[in-house]
């Protein structure tokens, strides 16, 4: 699913599109970022992006959502250049190219966006258009889960236990696998309920330490969806 979360600046000209966006009156407001999109503003062009996707306002098109989101990126935008990295990986609105869709992927990643960080790590776990690299998933998974993102904290809790791209570490595997399962991934739980007979009562104890300290560390950060290919 493409959907793209933008704050609203009510100090720029885009003010009153986003303020039409946040109305539901997507008419107003492609009109409105269609506007500044062809003045130049990138940012307007990513919210095209969003609603071609989306079909609001605007008969949906992901082609054209696509040709929007790729001026985002090019801009530097990092929700935009996730979109593009996993319209590219999926042949989502332009032809399949997992290379060049995971380049753009890492330039979001590197930016921080948590999905793009997710995206990537999974695209190196299953070595699917580029090379297989364990420890550079368990390295993008980690980046994702320290910040609270909680697909990212299930897939590092299996590579700790299981030792993938990491060393195996059990302390490590409870406390990401927690982390993911209080958000209900049922595959988190059965995970996390498979190491812990395996666990002497000292990584327990170890364990739920640093469950308690991670857990009022992370955040909230489903707000804003990618296309996300999911783990195999």
């Amino acid at each position: 699913m493409l959907s793209l979360r933008m704050e609203p600046d009510h100090a720029s000209p885009l003010a009153g599109a986003v303020h039409a966006y946040n109305a539901g009156d997507f008419t107003t407001a492609f009109a409105l970022f269609s506007e500044q999109a062809e003045q130049g503003d990138a940012e307007a062009a990513t919210w095209l992006g969003a609603l071609y996707a989306h079909g609001e306002g605007v008969e949906a098109s992901l082609s054209k959502a696509f040709a929007h989101y790729l001026v985002g990126a090019e801009a530097g935008n990092p929700m935009a250049q996730t979109n593009v990295g996993a319209m590219l990986v999926m042949g989502n609105g332009v032809a399949r190219d997992v290379a060049t869709g995971a380049a753009w992927l890492a330039r979001a990643a590197e930016q921080g966006d948590l999905y793009a960080q997710y995206n990537l790590a999974t695209l190196y776990s299953r070595g699917e258009g580029i090379a297989r690299d364990d420890e550079a998933a368990a390295k993008w998974y980690r980046r994702a889960a320290e910040a609270g993102h909680y697909p990212s904290q299930a897939r590092l809790g299996y590579l700790c236990a299981n030792g993938i791209g990491v060393e195996k570490d059990f302390v490590q595997a409870y406390l990401w696998l927690s982390l993911a399962a209080q958000h209900g991934i049922g595959a988190a739980l059965a995970a996390l309920e498979a190491i812990v007979t395996q666990m002497s009562a000292a990584e327990k104890n170890r364990a739920a330490a640093e469950v308690d300290k991670w857990r009022a560390r992370t955040r909230d950060v489903s707000r804003h969806a990618r296309l996300m290919p999911l783990p195999g």
